[in-house]
C-alpha cells in the first residue's frame, strides 16, 4: 500500500514512467501512496465509485475519470471511510470531492482537482476497469501507480 519512495527518485531511476501533468490537490491523510490501478469512468455520477470502493481494495488505487467536472463531488467522507475499511491505498479523481476536512483525517491517499459540496447522481452510469486518460497519461487497470507530494507516476501501458 505505501512504501518508502519519492516520485522524483523513481523517475530518475526509470524515465519510462509516465508523469501526470495535471496538478491535483493532496486532500487525504496519506500524501504518499502506491498500488495497482483500478479505474472508474463516470460523469457527475458516483454510483460506481461507491460500489468499487465498498469492495476489497487489497492495496489498490482507484483512478476516477470524472472528465474534469467540478460541478459535483464524486467522493465524500463516507465513501472514503469505506475505502479505508476495505483496504484501498488511495483514490485519484479527475473531478471534485467533498468533506475535505474529514478526508484529511483518513489514512487514505486522495488526489483531486478540488471540492464541491454538491452531491452527484447515484445511478451507476459509467464504466469500471477500462483504460482512462487525463493529464497526458493513460491509466490502465493492473498497472502500477505511485503518488506523493510532487506528483503521480504511472507504469507505462
Amino acid at each position: 500500500m505505501t512504501a518508502d519512495f519519492t516520485t522524483c527518485d523513481l523517475f530518475d531511476a526509470d524515465e519510462t514512467l509516465q508523469s501526470v501533468s495535471l496538478q491535483l490537490l493532496d486532500l487525504g491523510g496519506r500524501p504518499r501512496f502506491s498500488g495497482v490501478i483500478r479505474t472508474v469512468s463516470c460523469y457527475r455520477d458516483n454510483g460506481l465509485v461507491k460500489s468499487v470502493l465498498n469492495s476489497a481494495g487489497e492495496g489498490a488505487v482507484l483512478v476516477v475519470d470524472g472528465e474534469g467536472s467540478l460541478d459535483s463531488a464524486l467522493m465524500g467522507d463516507l465513501i472514503a471511510a469505506a475505502a479505508v475499511e476495505n483496504g484501498w491505498a488511495g483514490v485519484v479523481i479527475n473531478g471534485a470531492v467533498r468533506d475535505r476536512v474529514e478526508l484529511a483525517k483518513l489514512l487514505l491517499g486522495v488526489k483531486a482537482l478540488g471540492s464541491n459540496p454538491r452531491k452527484s447522481a447515484k445511478d451507476g452510469r459509467g464504466e469500471v476497469d477500462v483504460p482512462v486518460e487525463f493529464g497526458g497519461v493513460q491509466f490502465v487497470p493492473g498497472k502500477q501507480l505511485w503518488a506523493d507530494e510532487d506528483g503521480i507516476l504511472v507504469e507505462p501501458a
